[in-house]
């Protein structure tokens, strides 16, 4: 069985070292309909986690949860992508394949930049990525510890990696879920930590070296989201905005149990001393209220100590169903992330990168006002590619966006409420999964203040909003049949409406290259 494996994988190595070469351009993008123009996608086969994000000599490096040979989930390599302002993807070789121990599972990168691994050679600085060890066969046969973690290094700025000799650098002494390492330098220690997860909780450790590993502490056990497996840790710094205060923060992504079903993103605001991160939080916090935002990380070493966040976007209730010609999943737009305390709780904010603009058409805005129960309709050829900007009091109001199939994606505000809601049931195609198209979603939320500003970035297949400058964050795939080509806002209240700067702002651009 052994040997089958081994072969297995070793003809999966040749495939995938013959791909073909291929270019993503807004033609091809259009004519597959409802691949996304602007955020990344694979040009084939199937993608998952986000893994590896790093800054490095002037280059974003994102690595992913890849299976070349289908658009379903199959043995787990990690695609590489590589950006110079995370706006414009280039796709390359795919950086790590599964071996004799096993399939390559999610992680992290780092820049070893006073070599501490020893691996760096004369001036070069090594990059060094972590990754979790998949054994197919333990699991198969019953073993809880088929999870270890492996890592790799690479000397020529990411585009060739060599897996360590002593691997794994993080053995199983019985955990059935023991995966996903995040590692970051922790300059008060001098030291490296990885966060693991660990079934229902996750596991701090230490390191000198980035090769051998002390368990320090964990933390979790009882605490936040229990209705899934914790998956995709990260746990870094933030300044609390307008104040001389700094918290820590950390990710955890949750199988199943989010606001609104299947995958989500919650996340803890505490102190890290080094050793132990502790909490004070009560309140379970979602870093996002859509079902389509998974498994996301930061970036490591960014240049200017900006906090950028990437997810996946899609959900395990239907991923493996979702529409799909030659490729499966996209990310989420690029996000900074910023922690602001209003009253006594604090929240994590979540706002796209600054350099979208650069793909972003000015267009025109301009300011009415709809009277009680009236509504405005603004008709455009198409919305599917777009961001649409305006801002409103608090107050009840309906925006949809719609095409001439009848198929609408809605957006409501309960003022009173303070709920967001969006209503994707007939968006389009939603019949190949129950759990795609049954129900509104929903964003429970506090602490608005008396103006809304609203940013929503539309692509073919999905609608991100961000309320109050990333507030709060709702991202939902969607798959219409034809481009939305009609703005309808309605004014749901008893009062007129004051909408200020409304804007359909056209995004156009090349999408990827694949070296």
């Amino acid at each position: 069985m052994r040997a089958f494996i081994h072969c297995f994988l070793l003809c999966m190595l040749l495939v995938s070292c013959n791909q073909s070469t291929q270019v993503i351009t807004e033609e091809t993008s259009n004519k597959e309909q409802l691949r996304p123009m602007y955020h990344f996608t694979p040009t084939s086969g199937w993608m998952n986690d986000p893994n590896g994000l790093v800054y490095n000599d002037g280059t974003y490096h994102l690595f992913y949860q890849y299976y070349p040979h289908a658009t379903v989930w199959g043995p787990m390599h990690w695609g590489h992508a590589t950006s110079e302002d995370m706006v414009n993807w280039e796709e390359q070789p795919i950086a790590l394949y599964p071996d004799e121990k096993g399939l390559i599972f999610s992680g992290s990168a780092v820049v070893d930049a006073h070599n501490t691994s020893g691996f760096g050679e004369g001036n070069t600085v090594p990059l060094v990525a972590f990754f979790t060890y998949h054994n197919m066969l333990g699991e198969k046969t019953g073993a809880s510890n088929f999870q270890t973690q492996g890592l790799a290094y690479s000397l020529d700025k990411g585009t060739t990696w060599t897996k360590f000799a002593g691997n794994p650098v993080i053995g199983n002494d019985g955990i059935r879920d023991l995966r996903d390492p995040k590692v970051f330098w922790h300059e008060p220690t001098k030291s490296w930590i990885m966060v693991l997860v660990a079934g229902n909780y996750a596991k701090l450790y230490r390191s000198k070296n980035l090769k051998e590993w002390e368990n320090i502490s964990d933390f979790g056990e009882g605490r936040g989201s229990q209705n899934g497996v914790w998956e995709c840790p990260d746990l870094f710094k933030l300044p609390v905005q307008g104040t001389d205060e700094e918290k820590w923060v950390l990710l955890i992504s949750v199988g199943g149990g989010a606001p609104n079903g299947g995958s989500g993103t919650q996340y803890f605001v505490g102190e890290f001393d080094g050793t132990t991160f502790t909490s004070e939080q009560e309140d379970h916090a979602w870093l996002d209220w859509g079902t389509d935002n998974y498994a996301g990380v930061t970036y490591n070493n960014t240049p200017d100590g900006e906090r950028i966040f990437i997810g996946w976007m899609s959900n395990w209730q239907y991923a493996l169903k979702t529409p799909a010609t030659s490729w499966r999943s996209a990310m989420t737009l690029p996000r900074e992330l910023s922690l602001k305390k209003i009253g006594s709780r604090y929240s994590l904010y979540n706002s796209p990168v600054e350099t979208l603009n650069t793909i972003v058409s000015k267009g025109e805005t301009n300011s009415l006002e709809i009277e009680a129960k009236e509504e405005y309709i603004l008709d455009e050829e198409n919305l599917n590619t777009s961001k649409i900007t305006f801002a409103v009091p608090k107050s009840d109001f309906k925006l949809s966006l719609m095409n001439d199939e009848g198929e609408k994606l809605v957006m409501l505000l309960d003022a009173a409420s303070e709920l967001l809601m969006l209503d994707r049931t007939h968006s389009g195609v939603t019949s190949f999964h129950y759990e795609f198209g049954n129900k509104l979603h929903y964003a429970a939320m506090q602490d608005l203040p008396e103006e809304l500003n609203f940013t929503i970035y539309m692509d073919h297949s999905s609608v991100e909003v961000f309320l109050n400058d990333g507030q709060y964050a709702m991202t939902d795939l969607l798959f219409p049949t034809v481009p939305f080509n009609r703005l309808v806002l309605e004014n749901l209240s008893n009062n007129s409406l004051t909408v200020k700067d409304l804007g359909v702002h056209p995004v156009k651009m090349k999408v990827a290259t694949l070296n």
